[in-house]
């Protein structure tokens, strides 16, 4: 699978003409720069480097940044495969992906956006490989094991009864957004298990953030049918 490692652009509100302006002949202040986050000043690091030949010192630090997007990272490839051990090796390939082209990654594109887009094509193209490969399985169900192995901490304390019906909703839900539309399982998925802003979701997708706030807006509603309550 090729990487695009090139920015989709963001959509950001333009400024009334005129206003705010500085008088004619008033200096130009250049905007300031938005804070780096830890994992993209991380990856600049560990791109330093790479770039410097010290690899023992890159994979140790990268360990690091690992350890920041592991836990979300499955939590997002498990909702597009809904398969534990393909959802741990399409994570493992995208981490592997990343050190192998950290070379071009840029600060001025977030690292968890780069990365979560990266990660998203990955299990896009097993998706569709998983298709081709057993188009007579019906997709979406979750077995008990993988259902054990994602369930949280709070979910292992409960009573077998709430265990049991808890599981049940979990696979209602799944069916349910299995049911939506592509980009809008892609948004509400990326939002609500990727802990995504609708920002970044525009950045990872190429949709302007007005269209991912609609297509978000549009799959609650659905759910909410799909799932029995008020459309």
């Amino acid at each position: 699978m090729s990487v695009d490692h090139r920015p989709s652009p963001i959509a950001s509100a333009e400024p009334d003409a005129g206003a705010g302006q500085p008088s004619a002949g008033a200096p130009r202040r250049a905007p300031a720069a938005a804070p780096l986050a830890d994992d993209s000043r991380l990856a600049i690091e560990i791109r330093g480097l790479v770039e410097r030949g010290e690899m023992d010192a890159a994979r140790e630090r990268f360990g690091d940044l690992v350890a920041l997007h592991q836990r979300r990272a499955s939590r997002i490839a498990y909702q597009y495969l809904r398969d534990v051990s393909e959802a741990d090796e399409a994570v493992q390939d995208a981490f592997v992906k990343v050190f192998s082209h950290i070379g071009s990654y840029r600060e001025a594109w977030p690292f968890e956006v780069w990365f979560t887009r990266i990660l998203i094509n990955g299990c896009l193209d097993r998706r569709k490989a998983r298709s081709r490969r057993d188009r007579w399985v019906v997709g979406g169900e979750v077995s008990i094991a993988d259902e054990a192995r994602v369930s949280t901490a709070a979910s292992e304390s409960m009573d077998p009864e709430r265990r049991l019906l808890a599981r049940e909703r979990r696979a209602r839900l799944s069916a349910a957004i299995d049911r939506l539309d592509g980009r809008q399982r892609t948004v509400f998925m990326l939002c609500h298990y990727g802990d995504c802003t609708p920002r970044e979701v525009s950045a990872m997708t190429g949709l302007n953030e007005s269209t991912v706030r609609v297509h978000l807006f549009r799959a609650a509603r659905k759910l909410r049918g799909l799932l029995g309550g008020k459309p």
